[in-house]
């Protein structure tokens, strides 16, 4: 019996220990980064050649930007979320001080805490947030040179703007 009392004394303990480790954890605190691809930007040539190319021959639905791609997001999937593709001039200072043919930008939650930590971690804070209608964004250095640029998405905005302009959405 003894041997029994004391197995559950263990038993007892350690659930005790593990639901104090999970509710003081900090995980409902804990900040969101990255979220998902919000879009790809990329050098080229002739960016309105390669937007009809992609149109053509990919199926891409282009507008003056590039393509916008539509999809329902997994944490909410009654939630549009939006990525964008986008072919840039070869000449374009955009990617600057990157010197990379590309560029991605990532979706973020909570953008001015976001950067705020990476100040903290150290990170290159190219720029200052930047806010639109359709969302913020700011540009950071990863360790290799690649400018990335970070946006917290108000893809409610975003679409408005996207149906204003008359542009569909490759889905």
């Amino acid at each position: 019996m003894k041997k029994i009392i004391f197995a559950l004394c263990i038993l007892i303990s350690f659930i005790s220990g593990f639901a104090f480790k999970s509710a003081t954890d900090g995980s409902e605190d804990r900040l969101k980064r990255v979220t998902g691809i919000g879009g790809i930007f990329f050098k080229c040539k002739d960016p309105k050649k390669m937007r009809e190319w992609y149109s053509d021959h990919l199926g891409l639905q282009t507008n003056e930007y590039g393509a916008v791609f539509e999809w329902y997001q997994g944490t909410d999937n009654s939630k549009k979320g939006f990525s964008q593709w986008s072919p840039f001039s070869e000449k374009t200072k955009y990617f600057q001080p990157s010197e990379k043919d590309f560029m991605i930008n990532y979706r973020v939650e909570h953008l001015e805490k976001l950067v705020e930590e990476l100040k903290k971690e150290n990170v290159t804070i190219v720029d200052k947030i930047e806010s639109y209608e359709y969302g913020k964004f700011v540009h950071i250095m990863d360790i290799e040179g690649n400018k990335i640029e970070l946006w917290e998405p108000n893809d409610v905005e975003y679409e408005k703007l996207g149906k204003s302009m008359n542009s569909k959405t490759t889905k």
